[in-house]
Formats: structure tokens, C-alpha cells, sequence
């Protein structure tokens, strides 16, 4: 039986990879200060016999070394999270990245350096969360992983959520080549489903609940802003399927759909799955954010090399998508 460890297992994609984890017949130990994750999320397993939950922050050395003891896989996905988060404290979007990751690939070092030989595949493995924020304003109509990153002015907070993410990134890949730690790095591209908060800045959860609550949705901006997403579960079987790949030891992912929308059009799809004839208002960056915020026009992966490791095809389409969250968040009620 595995043992796995998901950092952030409260969080929304945390949580969804803790049920496939325990699906699969893992035992599975969650890390979570739930500062931005709830514990409903994990309602479903709590009190599972193969689940422990350890309320606390990675960023604790004690805890870490506890807790990476004896697991064969970390996933972690323990991060700041949402736009609004990052634009309102720059200072704890970084010290809560990089810190934590570091802190782990060290204690599981420790594990590789104290085996005998080379044997990667008896290394405990990591999984990295990270997102397309790397690739900054990059202006190409597709990103690929071995694009060059291009992160804006740091005297606009929001790229320290992009810059955080990369220093994190090359730490892992630093970890692979110096001490042979099996490490596997996912991009995640604009995921979305149930359990997703739109406390943060999220834009699907926030146009639904207000779709189905008779509006108004607030666009930023023009609209324009091309977004691609892609459903949790499709990206959490696209995580486990590369955990369990070895030419993805070393690798860095996107994970996602690559089917474009832009953000207005992504409101009038909602605004038509819902039928409650809301209306659609438009709000500037300045009034929902803060006066230096830079945004990125276009944001779609090129999934090829996700594709030819492990043969990645979402499942779910985008109107797929919003009629699931549509009808959640009817059953759900009002908002509290």
C-alpha cells in the first residue's frame, strides 16, 4: 500500500486528489493550515481508515519532517492561491511558495541520501502544483514548457505569484539533477469544478453564482481575455497518470484544455446555462484590484508533450462544465 501525502489536501483540487488518492487505496495524510481550504472539503473521507488530516502549515520544519517520514509520494499543492490573494499580500504569496517547497525537497532528500546506489525508482517521488502564472506575459498564442518566461516589472505585485512559482520550479528540477530526486512538475491552466471557491478572484465560480442568483456577473475589463478550463478531475487523473509514468520523472507538464474562450463569452455562456436572464456589467482593473494591475491577454497550453507521455485527453468540455456547476450550484441554494 502507498503512502501519500498531499500538502493543501483541504484546498479544491487538494481535496479531489485525496479521493482518488484513497480510491486507488492509498493511505493518504493531509497537511493543511486551512487558510484558504475548509475542511467540508474533506467531508467525504474523514473518518476514512486510510486518512489522517494534520492541521498545520508546511512551512513548519517539525511538521514536515513528520510528516514526509514515510511517504512514498508527495503531492504538493499547498500554495498561495487567486488573483485577489496575490494583489492584497505580495509578501505572504511568496514566503508561502517558496519556503514550504524547499523545506520538503530537503526532507526528502535526506530519504535518496541515505539509500544505497542509484535506484530512482525506490526514491519517494514529488509531485509541484504549478500554474501557467510562469510563463508571465509571454506573447505567444500557445505556450509550450520550454518557453521563455516573461514576468513584468517587479514593482507590480502580481508577478510575484509567476516568479515565486518559477523559483519553486527550479528547485525541484535542481533536487532531480543534483541528488537524483524523482521529481514531476505540473502547470495547471485555469482549473475548475466543484468546491472551487470564487472568494479569491476565481471567474467561473463567481459568474455562476451570480448567474443562477439572477446577477449581475462583473467582467474586468473588456472582456477580452482569452482563458482555457479544464475540469478537476480531468487534471487529477492527468497528475496520478503522470506520478506513475517514468519519462515524466524530470518534466515539467501543462495540464489543462486547450479549448479558448474569452472571458465575456465565458459570462454569456453562463449567463445561458443558468436562464435567469442576468445581466453582464464590466468593471476596470483599477476598482477590482488596484491601480498597477497587469493582466495577460491570452493564456492557452500547447498539450503535446502531456499527450505523448501519457496519452492526456480531457474528458470534459467547457459547456460540459458550466452545466455541472449550474445545477450544483442550484441544489447548493443561496450563496450564505
Amino acid at each position: 500500500m502507498k503512502r501519500s501525502l498531499v500538502t493543501g489536501g483541504a484546498g479544491f483540487i487538494g481535496s479531489h486528489l485525496t479521493e482518488a488518492l484513497l480510491a486507488r487505496g492509498d493511505a493518504v495524510t493531509v497537511v493543511d493550515d486551512v487558510s484558504t481550504g475548509s475542511l467540508d472539503n474533506l467531508a467525504g473521507v474523514r473518518g476514512h481508515e486510510r486518512f489522517t488530516l494534520i492541521r498545520g502549515s508546511v512551512g513548519d520544519p517539525d511538521l514536515v519532517r513528520r510528516a514526509v517520514a514515510e511517504a512514498n509520494e508527495v503531492y504538493h499543492l499547498a500554495a498561495a492561491v487567486g488573483v485577489t490573494l496575490i494583489a492584497r499580500e505580495p509578501i505572504q504569496t511568496i514566503e508561502r511558495n517558496i519556503a514550504p517547497t524547499q523545506l520538503l525537497l530537503a526532507e526528502l532528500c535526506k530519504r535518496v541520501r541515505s539509500r544505497d546506489g542509484d535506484d530512482v525508482d525506490a526514491h519517494p517521488k514529488f509531485f509541484l502544483a504549478s500554474t501557467s502564472e510562469v510563463y508571465g506575459k509571454n506573447p505567444k498564442p500557445q505556450w509550450r514548457e520550454e518557453d521563455d518566461l516573461v514576468l513584468g516589472a517587479t514593482t507590480r505585485a502580481r508577478w510575484s505569484y509567476g516568479a515565486s512559482k518559477a523559483i519553486d520550479e527550479f528547485l525541484a528540477l535542481a533536487y532531480w539533477r543534483q541528488y537524483r530526486l524523482p521529481v514531476v512538475i505540473g502547470r495547471f491552466f485555469n482549473v475548475v469544478g466543484p468546491r472551487q471557491s470564487g472568494a479569491y478572484g476565481m471567474v467561473l465560480p463567481r459568474f455562476v453564482q451570480a448567474a443562477v442568483s439572477g446577477g449581475p456577473l462583473v467582467v474586468h475589463d473588456d472582456g477580452r481575455q482569452v482563458r482555457c478550463f479544464a475540469h478537476v478531475s480531468d487534471v487529477v487523473s492527468g497528475v496520478l497518470a503522470l506520478m506513475q509514468e517514468p519519462r515524466a520523472i524530470g518534466g515539467v507538464f501543462n495540464i489543462g484544455s486547450d479549448e479558448p474562450v474569452s472571458i465575456l463569452q465565458l459570462a454569456e455562456r453562463v449567463v445561458a446555462a443558468a436562464a435567469t436572464g442576468a445581466e453582464i456589467q464590466f468593471q476596470s482593473y483599477s476598482e477590482a484590484y488596484d491601480d498597477d494591475f497587469e493582466d495577460v491577454r491570452r493564456r492557452v497550453p500547447d498539450l503535446t508533450r502531456v499527450r505523448e507521455t501519457i496519452g492526456y485527453r480531457p474528458a470534459y468540455t467547457l459547456d460540459a462544465i458550466i452545466a455541472e456547476l449550474v445545477d450544483r450550484s442550484r441544489a447548493a441554494g443561496p450563496a450564505p
